[in-house]
């Protein structure tokens, strides 16, 4: 398949199911592809409907081709005194973005919202994600090397 960056941009959830003895819920998304993992801020007492607006980043490495590549979004609820709680979760089909990207250099599936869902498939809200991919050139592919000098510039 390739090498590159993709970018997951978590805009915000509406509809989320949950509630907090004390409170409302604290939302933060963990995304992860293949072994990467990473996790959004904790949207601090957003309740149903949090805004994150942020921008989380996976190198690809893949030389399969017939591989399908896909992104697991897990919503938690933030918890200080107890085990945080799970509120759902989206999978994200993320082929497309990568072959066409690999092909043209830059490719980018626009925010669209995606059915947040628990473990028996049953709808708890929606989370709305953007993502992009960049392949790598030869040149970063190469670690930065042209002509066998390290290529730097400083003012």
């Amino acid at each position: 398949m390739g090498r590159g960056l993709m970018e997951v941009h978590l805009v915000d959830a509406k509809g989320l199911a949950g509630t907090d003895f004390l409170g409302k819920i604290d939302p933060y998304v963990i995304v992860q592809y293949r072994s990467q993992e990473h996790k959004s801020s904790t949207a601090r007492d957003a309740g149903r409907n949090p805004s994150w607006n942020e921008v989380l980043k996976f190198q690809i490495s893949s030389t399969a081709a017939n591989v399908q590549h896909r992104l697991f979004l897990r919503i938690m609820d933030h918890d200080n005194f107890s085990r945080d709680d799970f509120l759902g979760q989206a999978t994200i089909n993320v082929t497309d973005v990568i072959s066409i990207g690999m092909e043209k250099g830059k490719s980018e599936m626009s925010p669209a919202k995606y059915s947040v869902v628990t473990a028996d498939n049953s709808y708890h809200g929606a989370i709305k994600v953007g993502i992009t991919f960049t392949a790598a050139t030869k040149v970063e592919e190469d670690g930065g090397q042209v002509g066998g000098w390290m290529h730097s510039y400083r003012d």
